[in-house]
């Protein structure tokens, strides 16, 4: 699950609107997402497979600080991933947070990246639990399982209810149009959590499905359900992945995570792509980064997501930086899910900012490379935007444009052929502010001038009222 792209063919988005300028007191732009749907999310990733890959990084416990590993990712390779991965969480202090870590998957959303949540789950006959004895190392008996996987036992229905408590979260995500990739049950071919390690009809597979069709039954349609294995030497190795797979019906992305071999070997990646019968494929977990000849030789991988600590203690700075800035690789606010069911119509008008004064084309040109400017409003077409779905806003046939795709402060805006390029993107946040994300920084009047004239540019985010901006509604 709200992601900006950069290059045209699969340009469309999300891009939010404020009140109409025409009231008395127009309040800053508001966050609000154009909805995209599982269906979007999975055409995306088959659109990508075989020549792009997104970047992502998990998140683990504590849930109270959800970004933390993200924000370490961006620390040192000046990019942010292009997918955050959360945990739903088994400590009672972390269940206890699960509104934090949704909040954030909101924000993740916002800024351009997918959501995606693993849930390390306490055992069903307990209500929370530590990681050794609650998940790992917590076999549930032959007769225990007979029981989770009858409906109407006391353990299946204990089972039912764990899933009833994230239901409020997960619907709290699909109100706000964000696709949750979401991965419970994760590496169930090998035994080291109590629901995995069970190959056949009624293994492993049937808890899957069960949870698939009681979310399902909850009236839950933003899920994206990603089936995961490991690369392990257990119940068959590669050649046992069939014999944990749901089916079809059941499974949107086929995942791994190689832990073993680091690096996949081609038959586990030939046993994804052949169980996967022509559905996205990733890596899930992967504890050192893909190296781009490593991503080249396995084109098939949608995403991968690095593992919170590993992204420190099995990378180096100089491998990370290769990664996520080499050309395959999409990040934040270098792609764009298109969202289906959004806002409807454009929004298009004036966009008023300090001073209430209008954005502006000087003189009203189009020519490419012709100044964006502040300038009394006069409802001329040359201060009438249109907030489009894939992130852009336009003037006379042509989009605000980040002058040279610039990153650095003081780059100045101009307008230019709308390319899909990453240079004209914008989201806006909660308090007005329009941000570039393929630069990090947000549209601002040099200084606060507002002097008619005054080329707008880019500036790191600030408080002051010179990067508040109200859109058209």
């Amino acid at each position: 699950m709200a992601v900006l792209l950069a290059f045209a063919t699969f340009a469309a988005g999300w891009l939010v609107s404020s009140p109409s300028q025409a009231a008395p007191a127009p309040a800053p732009a508001a966050a609000q997402f154009d909805r995209s749907t599982p269906d979007d999310v999975i055409n995306y990733l088959n659109q990508i497979s075989g020549s792009r890959v997104i970047s992502g990084v998990h998140n683990k416990e504590p849930l109270s600080n959800p970004s933390h590993y993200t924000a370490q990712a961006h620390s040192i390779t000046g990019k942010w991933p292009g997918l955050w991965g959360g945990e739903l969480g088994f400590r009672a202090s972390d269940i206890g947070n699960r509104q934090t870590l949704i909040n954030q998957a909101k924000t993740e959303w916002a800024n351009g990246s997918l959501v995606s949540l693993t849930w390390h789950m306490c055992r069903p006959d307990v209500a929370s639990c530590e990681f050794n004895g609650g998940i790992n190392g917590s076999r549930l008996s032959d007769n225990e399982w007979r029981q989770l996987i009858t409906n109407g036992t006391s353990m299946n229905n204990a089972y039912k209810s764990r899933l009833d408590a994230v239901v409020p979260y997960l619907q709290q995500l699909e109100d706000a149009g964000i696709p949750v990739l979401f991965r419970p049950l994760h590496e169930m071919n090998e035994g080291w959590a109590w629901w995995g390690g069970r190959p056949g009809t009624n293994g492993s597979a049937r808890l899957f499905q069960i949870t698939r069709d009681y979310l399902d039954a909850k009236g839950l349609d933003n899920i994206v359900w990603v089936w995961n294995v490991k690369d392990t030497n257990a119940n068959g190795g590669s050649g046992g992945v069939p014999g944990f797979y749901p089916g079809d019906n059941y499974v949107d992305v086929a995942s791994l995570d190689p832990w073993l071999q680091t690096w996949p070997g081609n038959n586990w990646y030939q046993a994804l792509l052949n169980v996967a019968h022509g559905k996205p494929i990733s890596l899930a977990e992967v504890g050192a980064v893909p190296t781009p000849s490593q991503l080249a030789s396995q084109p098939r991988w949608s995403w991968f997501m690095i593992w919170s600590e590993f992204l420190t203690s099995a990378n180096s700075p100089s491998r990370l930086q290769t990664t996520f800035n080499n050309s395959r690789v999409l990040n934040q606010g270098q792609f764009t899910v298109p969202g289906s069911g959004g806002p409807g119509t454009p929004a298009t008008g004036a966009i008023t900012g300090v001073g209430g004064k209008c954005i502006d084309v000087a003189g009203g040109n189009t020519t490419n490379g012709t100044p964006v400017q502040l300038n009394d409003c006069n409802g001329s077409t040359a201060q009438t935007w249109t907030v489009a779905t894939d992130n852009t806003l336009r003037a006379l046939g042509k989009c605000l444009d980040v002058t040279g795709q610039g990153t650095t402060n003081g780059t100045p805006l101009q307008l230019w052929d709308c390319n899909g390029s990453g240079a004209q993107r914008w989201t806006t946040e909660t308090d007005g502010h329009l941000r570039n994300p393929q630069s990090g920084r947000y549209l601002d009047a040099p200084g606060g001038n507002t002097a008619n004239g005054t080329r707008l540019q880019i500036w790191d985010r600030n408080t002051n009222p010179w990067q508040t901006w109200h859109l058209p509604t």
